[in-house]
């Protein structure tokens, strides 16, 4: 079997970028990047425009002169992540390249490259409007006021006729969609994103876009390392609710690219290589920074992690941690990954009492401490060793 290599990295990395244009959530603020311009390897110029207000028309010497400042700000970017992907050639007897490998590279991008994306944009937004101190606080038993609170907030500065989106996270979403109040005042409106009009709910004419509270941080740590991929901060905060003009943000893309190499052209194995890459970044310009508001939760802060122990057949282990902010505790079971995760019974305090196991080996759990029904933050996964 064999395919025209170049065409088909063409139409493939085409699709991809339809993906990435509907199923992010931030992905229409690619939109405002035209008037990007790229210089060197890691370099984008966007203009900031400011002009001189009105003067006095003096009817001797006519109009009073006035400076139009345009001042190219240079931002660097720096989120150039990468995968190389392999589908072995007997998988594709049934299939063939085209079916199979475009079901995975649009799965790929849908379940990797979007949420990342996401996570990255929303997490840069938030932290101007922190650095800015635009940030309101709220009350989540009344999120809709709180969400017209930002609103407010939003349109004092950039006024009445700009188009604003509101990023709720889903949490904070449900809680919205459980008031009367919302119900009764709102509406369903068109919202463009790349080349798809989408129907969304809008409040006082603000499209609100609900997020995942996994990409709604204030702080992620994107690995570099081969597992990829990216996790919250350890000092990371849930973003409630994000409001800004939808003019504010320039996502810039400036390499979204597929190659793709057949089993003969790869050397390392007798499989069909995708190599996807996106090199991307998103910029404010700094006459929009002020017009960026958030909420976000408290801090809720481990002054002190809980320990590992050790404990001896049939004996006991005691697990505690010293916790700021929190209103309610979790403890659950895990494996040193923090994977197959359980949810101890009966295990609601800021310690826990391992006990009654009658086999040697390592046990691992963690506490989680809650703010309030979707704020929460986890220790570190501690081990308890029984021998």
């Amino acid at each position: 079997m064999s395919i025209n290599s170049v065409i088909n990295a063409v139409k493939y990395s085409e699709e991809l970028d339809k993906v990435f244009a509907q199923k992010s959530v931030t992905g229409f603020f690619a939109d405002n990047a035209l008037a990007a311009k790229f210089v060197g390897a890691k370099t984008v110029i966007i203009p900031d425009i400011d002009f001189q207000g009105l003067a006095d028309y003096d009817r001797n010497s006519g109009y009073t002169k006035g400076a139009i400042t345009v001042s190219n700000t240079s931002h660097t970017m720096s989120m150039d992540r990468a995968r190389s992907l392999q589908i072995d050639r007997e998988d594709m007897d049934e299939t063939g390249i085209a079916n199979l490998a475009g079901k995975i590279l649009g799965e790929y991008v849908r379940t990797k490259v979007v949420p990342e994306c996401d996570a990255y944009v929303l997490s840069k937004m938030a932290s101007i409007a922190m650095d800015m101190d635009n940030t309101v606080d709220g009350d989540v038993a009344a999120p809709l006021a709180s969400l017209h609170d930002l609103i407010c907030e939003v349109q004092s500065r950039v006024g009445y006729d700009e188009e604003l989106v509101a990023f709720v996270n889903s949490g904070m979403y449900a809680q919205l969609q459980a008031s009367d109040e919302l119900n009764r005042s709102i509406t369903v409106s068109d919202f463009k994103q790349g080349e798809v009009n989408l129907k969304v709910q809008s409040f006082n004419g603000v499209a609100i876009l609900p997020v995942v509270n996994e990409r709604m941080k204030t702080e992620f740590i994107f690995n570099d390392t081969e597992i990829g991929g990216f996790k919250p901060a350890a000092d990371c905060r849930d973003i409630y609710m994000l409001v800004c003009p939808k003019s504010a943000v320039h996502l810039v893309k400036k390499t979204e690219s597929m190659r793709i190499f057949t089993p003969e052209q790869n050397v390392d194995a007798d499989a069909y290589k995708f190599d996807y890459r996106i090199y991307y970044d998103a910029f404010v310009n700094r006459n929009d920074m002020n017009s960026i508001f958030a909420w976000v939760s408290p801090v809720i802060e481990f002054t002190a992690e809980p320990e590992d122990a050790t404990a001896s057949v049939g004996g006991q282990a005691v697990l505690s941690a010293d916790v700021e902010g929190a209103t309610a505790y979790q403890w659950f079971s895990c494996d040193a990954n923090k994977s197959f995760i359980k949810r101890i019974a009966n295990a609601t305090a800021d310690s826990y009492t391992f006990s009654d196991t009658d086999e040697k080996g390592e046990y691992h759990f963690f506490l989680r401490a809650y703010l309030n029904s979707f704020t929460y933050k986890d220790s570190e996964v501690v081990t308890v060793k029984v021998q």
